[in-house]
This record gives structure tokens, sequence and C-alpha cells, in this order.
């Protein structure tokens, strides 16, 4: 058996073999292209391989190659294999030795892969959602300008028929109405290809089964279901309901000793998309009747505009556990009947 270690930078992969007593057996770096991980694959000798990447961006390319060629590899929590094994300084030699060493012991912080459906549905949902950011941040530079020029909107929808005549009558200086006439045939462009994304998703989430449970959820719906159950992938993979709210990123940071007892803001570790997807829905399922005397609360608590937020962090919690409950049992959510234990 050969355990190796490898190290991903945008140039080059760094790696180093070790036999089953800890020696070496080899050390280099290829480029990290298929060609070169082939050859990587053929140049050791052809025994049971288990390699070990840190989770990075390019990780889950270099896996699937290297898993085509016959390996057995696995991504390690970046931060957790830096607990199990601190160093007082680390190069890319030391961080392939320490990856491969791991393995060798068998202390490797292996981390959930998504298979290549679960992958693509997220794609999907998070270029929908990339999109929808591009088209309001334009949408905001008009009504920037707008403002700079001392121009009133006059009208609830900019960018609806009657906003568009306004804006095409306009008289604003250049580069200003360049500006604002490129801005809205990219917020045109965009909308279609928000629409066509949307249409997508609704097609494929008809067979999706778990969007119908999570459109029972209060402020969820198929553009945000989409999204969660995407970046949920297996709901088994979650024992509890408190593992979920974990993974969300939701949960605030605590610094207890003694009789110290500090808690901060989110810690924010899991997916971004799955965090932003809770606290969207939490913005409009905060009008619910089982949500909304905690918003109450935490507006009268913390002000208006602070205790909103505070109140969208704690309700997304919740939304994350009832939407374990919803999952695990495939039953519409209950936010206020079901147990304590299960949902909010």
């Amino acid at each position: 058996m050969l355990y190796v270690g490898l190290d991903l930078s945008r140039t080059r992969l760094d790696w180093q073999a070790l036999d089953g007593e800890g020696a070496v057996v080899g050390i280099g770096a290829v480029p990290p292209d298929g060609d070169e991980l082939a050859r990587l694959a053929r140049r050791l000798p052809e025994l049971p391989v288990v390699a070990v990447i840190e989770s990075m961006t390019g990780a889950r390319f270099v896996h699937d190659r290297l898993e085509l060629a016959g390996w057995e590899v696995r991504i390690a929590d970046a931060v957790k294999a830096r607990g199990i094994a601190p160093l007082a300084c680390t190069t890319d030699k030391i961080d392939c030795w320490v990856l491969a060493e791991l393995a060798r012991r068998e202390l490797v912080p292996e981390i959930w892969l998504p298979d290549p459906s679960v992958r693509a549905e997220r794609e999907r949902a998070r270029l929908r959602l990339q999109l929808g950011k591009q088209r309001s941040a334009l949408k905001n530079r008009v009504h920037a300008i707008l403002f700079q020029h001392g121009i009133p909107c006059g009208t609830r929808d900019l960018f609806g028929a009657g906003g568009r005549r306004m804006l095409k009558q306009l008289a604003l200086p250049e580069p200003w109405a360049s500006t604002v006439n490129a801005s809205v045939v990219l917020i045109d462009t965009l909308a279609e290809q928000i629409t066509g994304c949307e249409r997508e998703l609704r097609a494929l989430g008809a067979d999706h089964p778990s969007i119908p449970p999570l459109l029972t959820c209060p402020g969820i719906g198929w553009i945000l279901a989409d999204t969660i159950a995407s970046e949920i992938g297996d709901i088994d993979r979650f024992a509890t309901a408190r593992n979920l709210v974990g993974h969300s990123g939701l949960c605030p940071r605590v610094e207890q000793s003694g009789e110290r007892d500090r808690r901060g803001p989110p810690r924010k570790n899991g997916p971004n998309y799955l965090r932003w997807a809770l606290v969207e829905a939490a913005h409009t399922a905060c009008r619910h009747p089982a949500y909304k005397p905690i918003r109450e609360r935490m507006s009268s608590r913390h002000g208006k505009k602070r205790g909103t937020k505070i109140a969208a962090i704690e309700i997304g919690r919740r939304l994350s556990e009832a939407i374990w409950h919803t999952l695990t049992t495939n039953q519409p959510v209950a936010p206020a009947g079901a147990p304590a234990s299960l949902a909010a």
C-alpha cells in the first residue's frame, strides 16, 4: 500500500509517496492537468494507492482524474487537518508529507464529496444566484446615477414600462448617459438568462424528491428550494437537526473558559450558498405566526434595523431544524407542531 500526499497550487501539484512503514518512496511535482495526472498515476508502482488532497478549488478535478486512474483519493478538511497536525512552519513538501502521514495513520478528516449529479444541481442554482446579483448591481448603479444628478425616480419600478420611458427621456451628460443605456441592455440580457435558468430549475425540480417538502416551509419558493436541496445533498449524512444547523454556519461563536462565556456572530462555516438561502427565506418567514414573535422580540431588544438581522439568523436556524425534520420524515413542515428537538 502506498500513501500519497498532494498539495495543489495554480501551476503545479506537489506530491510525496510513503510506504506502509512511513519511508519516502517518491517525491516530485507535476502540472495539474489531465495528461500529467495520468502520467503520475502510471509512474508509481502498481500497488493500491491512497492519496489525500486538501479541500480547495481544483481539488475535485484532481480527485476525479486520479480516481479514474485507479487511485483511492480522499479530500481532507484543510482546517481540521492542520488542527490534527499543527506545524511551526509549512512548505509544499511538508504539507505533502503531513497528508501522506495522515493517510498512513488513518487520521484523514475526510469531507463528503457530492456525486456529479449533485454538483450539476449546485452549479445551476449558483448560476441563477450569480446572475441575480449582477442584475441587482446594475440596477443599483442606475439608481445611483440618477441620485447623483438630482433626478427623482418618479416611479415604483424604474425598470418597468413607465420607468423605461422615463429613462429614455432623460438628458444625462456623457459618459453617464452611455452608462445607463449599457446597464439597461445588460439588465435585459441577464433577465433573459435568469428566465432560462428558472425554467430549467423548475423542469428538473419537478422530479426532485426534496423540493416538494421544502416548498411547504415558510419563506421557501422554487429557487430557494432548489438551492437548499442541492447544497444539503444527502440529508442522511446529518444524524440530527443540530448537525444540519452546524453545517449551515448559522451557529454563534462560543468561547467559554471558567466563568467567562462569550457569544459572538455566526461562525459562517459550511456552504455560503446554503447560509444565504436560509437567511433569505428567514426574511419572508418572519411573517409566519410561528416566527413573527422572534422578530418582534429581537426588534424590541436591539432596535428595528439590527434586530431584524439578528432575527433572520435565529429564524434561519429554526428553518434548518424544520428542514431536517421534513426531509428525514418526508412530511410537510410543521413549524409549531413538531417536537421541539426536531423542528422549530
